[in-house]
């Protein structure tokens, strides 16, 4: 199963670079990495991250996380997946640049 999580181009940039990451500011201030499903990221990437350009979808694959995965309930109750540990590159099946579109945010055909 793919998850996903969407980082700013800086955000990306780091994990790239580093090999791990720690997330951007609301996972660093939550003490967990923010993922969302398929189902959820579309929403995610409205609510979050409305008029924002130059974003990076990453798809994780979550049998690659572990027990430091866990589903928790978030907006209205939905479980969400969240990671309790640095994100690694090797954890990371594919990453495709998030383009905003006069709709709001493009998504890779095929992914939802």
């Amino acid at each position: 199963m793919l998850i996903y999580k969407i980082f700013r181009r800086p955000e990306w940039d780091t994990l790239a670079r580093d090999g791990a990451s720690t997330g951007a500011p609301v996972d660093l201030r939550d003490g967990y990495i923010h993922l969302s499903t398929a189902q959820q990221v579309m929403d995610t990437a409205a609510r979050h991250f409305a008029g924002e350009s130059d974003l990076v979808l990453v798809a994780v694959a979550a049998d690659r996380l572990g027990p430091d995965l866990r589903w928790e309930p978030s907006r209205g109750g939905a479980l969400f997946p969240h990671l309790y540990r640095p994100l690694r590159l090797t954890d990371v099946v594919w990453d495709k640049s998030l383009p905003l579109g006069a709709a709001g945010h493009i998504f890779p055909e095929g992914m939802i």
